[in-house]
């Protein structure tokens, strides 16, 4: 055995096995694997295999097509068979709700480039005529998918590792992962020791206690899952005699379950609630094929409606009944990427579609490791999107729920319930009590939006159809009215966010943003520091703010601040809550060894009320000793103020386009703040708004969002930022490829859109962008401007098609609507609200 390798890939299943098959495909050959047991003898032999292209996430969806294109051409290349039956896969719709979802999944499918046909439920029957399809509205199908025997794919995928000169060491245990001094890993085994300028966990159901090793808490506990297999059956076996093709994937979203051929027989495989965690400590140290008892009665329902759909299934009995462990996240997604804290150590984890996965998920990991940066935006599975919050209690619910959300339909303004409430800011209560609709992000809880005091919604008003999965709402608390309907259209809050974004323009409104993620920079060196890792300006003077961009080492964007000059040597930066680990992890990576800067994370020491409207300043004066004036407090300016009798640093800057400022305020301080300033501005009728409302007021302001208009896919000055690149300043990280990048040609411009004809849907973002009939671009954001009275969608599209004036078609749910190109900031474009 090696005693030093480039890489050592930790885990022997699809997922690592593809992952030092790319990391020789890209030239690395120094590469070893190293498995306990035999290769998939965790979950991989007994997963199903299917490989559906469907995902409404951006980065999954790329993932999963990379990896079907992928598995066509193994066994050409490495003269292993693989099983791969492209038979397709044919996707039911019984609801309204499900066949919106499935056109909005259309359209994103569209921009990544997966083919999907729509079906009628003749065609359905056409193709699988053992189904009944009496109920269905349609169908989606995916012609280029299907399913692959896994064992056999991951022995293609080692031999061509090994092919490449990459080597793996089967029956052989890792004891333990230690870092030396120089940076470089020390992985002890029990056939010997490897040293390693890379080790990558991809060890499945034993992420925890791999991450364990080397002191990370992996938010990753697998969930118990069971499908059935039948014996033959007399029509099936006459079929494949008559040379028939074979009927393909089924997947009764609405009834939870999928079903295909197998062996003569049916395979049907549900995902119901109440499937339970599983090894949630790690597998026995001698755990190899290991499968649970089985508990049909869970599965009953599931049975039952398959029976209805498929009655051939219920005319042959069962031949096995497989409940195997899956590796599971609180979102249901993987995670991909670098470990949060350590450098060089690499997370290829939480593969509840490992199969369909893994080639691509070894791909953009090999990717990131060579080259320094993936080549596709995979914010949707970075690891460090889940926080030290996703710890054990916390896990177990939620990826029980994601489990058993797998053919929920996945609105677009869902919230699931589960281990919710977690990280309240103190205002919560007070919020809750003004008829807070709450969201959550990074584990907080946060206002989306404000309704009426007697607003409820009773179940005719929800039109629940008779399906297993039917719940469009959040589940309600005991005693609590429901009084949201999520939907893929204009839905019951709509009205109620318009008149949030109209008071806060008219008015004053106050809006909690205490999720930020905020760091405290300081010390000698911190201006040179934070100059390098920016591409704006660093403030030069004490009071002063930029909103400021890390780039990626590609010239995109990786990360958005606003930077704070508190002192000559000090900084405050804030950034999006939802990515606190992402961000501080680039900082901390980057701080320089001498110690002439320190780094603090803050997050939780400070709230943050958000005060805006024409308003805000008669509000705000009420309560402090400072001068509001624009020429003793400018926009883009912050200082230290007392509010009534407690202190806050108010930054004249705000995310909604209107008069206001940010109030960051020792948390503890947070209710005599909110109290002080609903107190005062009861005069000017102050009301709380949301999430929601803020983001249509940004869209009117067309400020960007990361992963949205900000992405690595993107470059900095594609995404308009030319106002916050100083290419001239000096050294920066990704200048130089952002400088040749624009040398070379963009393919992309961002674009402000006006939606025409709208009347119940507006763009959400991944919506396709068509000109004269040709796809050529696609939005990254949408929603209803309701200063300006206008549907918006922002989009990237080509430079040359990009003038003010030009006209796009966008679909939207599968229907497609004129747009045309107005000007960015449709509302006050020179900013006069802001600077009032």
């Amino acid at each position: 055995m090696k005693s030093q390798a480039r890489v050592v890939v930790i885990g022997g299943g699809v997922v690592g096995v593809s992952t030092l098959y790319h990391l020789a495909k890209k030239g690395w050959p120094d590469v070893v694997l190293v498995e306990r047991k035999e290769l998939t003898s965790g979950s991989t032999w007994h997963a199903a295999g299917l490989l559906p292209l469907f995902n409404m996430s951006y980065s999954v969806g790329q993932i999963h097509k990379y990896s079907v294109a992928l598995y066509r051409t193994l066994e050409e290349e490495t003269g292993q068979h693989v099983g791969f039956r492209q038979v397709s896969n044919i996707r039911l719709a019984r609801t309204r709700d499900r066949w919106d979802e499935y056109m909005y999944y259309a359209g994103i499918a569209k921009t990544i480039g997966v083919k999907v046909n729509v079906l009628t439920p003749e065609q359905v029957k056409e193709i699988w005529p053992l189904a009944v399809t009496d109920g269905l509205l349609g169908a989606i199908q995916h012609p280029d998918d299907g399913y692959i025997q896994p064992a056999d794919l991951t022995q293609a995928l080692a031999r061509g590792a090994r092919n490449r000169g990459a080597e793996i060491y089967r029956n052989t245990t890792v004891m333990g992962i230690e870092q030396k001094p120089n940076g470089e890993w020390l992985v002890k085994t029990d056939k010997g020791d490897i040293t390693a300028e890379h080790v990558v966990s991809a060890s499945g159901n034993f992420a925890r206690r791999t991450g364990a090793m080397v002191g990370l808490d992996i938010p990753v506990i697998p969930v118990e899952h069971q499908y059935i297999v039948t014996e033959p059956h007399p029509a099936i076996i006459e079929r494949q005699k008559a040379g028939l093709p074979e009927m393909g994937v089924l997947r009764e979203s609405d009834s939870s379950w999928y079903m295909r051929e197998e062996n003569g027989g049916l395979l049907l495989g549900p995902y119901e609630v109440g499937a339970p965690v599983c090894y949630v400590d790690g597998p026995g140290d001698q755990s190899e094929y290991e499968l649970f008892q089985e508990d049909l009665e869970r599965l009953e329902p599931h049975i039952e409606t398959a029976i209805a759909r498929v009655p051939a299934f219920g005319e042959v009995g069962i031949k096995k009944v497989y409940n195997g462990a899956i590796a599971y996240t609180p979102d249901g997604s993987p995670i991909i990427g670098p470990a949060w804290d350590l450098k060089n150590f690499w997370l290829n984890e939480g593969h509840s579609f490992g199969v369909t996965a893994a080639g691509g998920a070894g791909w953009q990991l090999a990717e990131w490791i060579i080259e320094g940066e993936p080549s596709i935006d995979m914010m949707g599975v970075d690891p460090r999107r889940f926080g030290p919050y996703a710890t054990h209690g916390y896990l177990k619910r939620k990826n029980e729920e994601a489990y058993a959300n797998v053919f929920t339909v996945h609105y677009p303004d869902e919230e699931r319930a589960a281990a919710r409430p977690l990280k309240r800011a103190p205002c919560y209560d007070r919020m809750k009590a003004l008829g807070a609709v709450f969201g959550s992000v990074y584990g907080w809880e946060r206002p989306n939006w404000f309704a009426p005091k007697d607003l409820s919604l009773s179940a005719e008003d929800l039109n629940q159809p008779s399906t297993l999965l039917h719940e469009n709402h959040p589940p309600a608390k005991p005693g609590e009215p429901i009084r949201e309907k999520w939907s893929f259209r204009r839905s019951n809050y709509f009205e109620h966010v318009g008149r949030e974004a109209r008071h806060v323009h008219e008015s004053v409104g106050l809006l909690d943003m205490s999720a930020f993620a905020k760091f405290e920079v300081s010390g000698p060196g911190a201006e040179a520091w934070l100059d390098h890792l920016v591409a704006n300006r660093i403030p030069k003077k004490v009071g002063r703010i930029a909103l400021t961009h890390m780039l990626s080492q590609n010239g995109g964007v990786r990360s958005e601040f606003t930077i704070y000059r508190a002192g000559p040597q000090s900084f405050y930066l804030v950034s999006a809550g939802a990515l606190e680990r992402h961000d501080y992890d680039y900082l901390q990576k980057n701080l320089p060894r001498d110690g002439s800067v320190r780094l603090t994370k803050v997050t939780s020491q400070y709230g943050v009320l958000v005060l805006a409207g024409p308003h805000s300043r008669d509000v705000l004066a009420k309560l402090t000793d400072t001068d509001l004036s624009n020429a003793a407090f400018p926009w883009l300016s912050g200082k230290m103020i007392n509010v009534d009798i407690a202190s806050t640093l108010a930054i004249r800057v705000n995310f909604v386009g209107e008069l206001g400022w940010e109030l960051h305020h020792p948390i503890e301080m947070q209710n005599t703040i909110f109290d002080a300033v609903m107190a005062a501005g009861a005069e000017f009728d102050i009301k709380p708004f949301g999430i929601r409302a803020m983001d249509c007021l940004r869209l009117e302001k067309s400020y960007r969002l990361i992963p949205r208009e900000l992405s690595i896919e993107y470059s900095a000055l594609e995404s308009g930022l030319h106002k916050f690149v100083s290419l001239n300043k000096g050294d920066f990280i990704g200048r130089n490829a952002l400088a040749e990048w624009q040398a070379r040609g963009f393919r992309n411009h961002l674009v402000t859109l006006e939606v025409h004809d709208v009347t119940d849907a507006d763009a959400r973002g991944s919506e396709p962008v068509y000109r004269n009939g040709k796809l050529v671009g696609r939005a990254t954001s949408g929603g209803y401007g309701w200063r300006v009275g206008k549907s918006l969608a922002m989009a990237m599209v080509p430079p040359d098609m990009a003038e003010i004036g030009n006209s796009f078609e966008i679909e939207i749910l599968g229907k497609r609507h004129g747009a045309t190109v107005i000007p960015e900031s449709p509302f006050d474009p020179e900013n006069e609200r802001l600077r009032a």
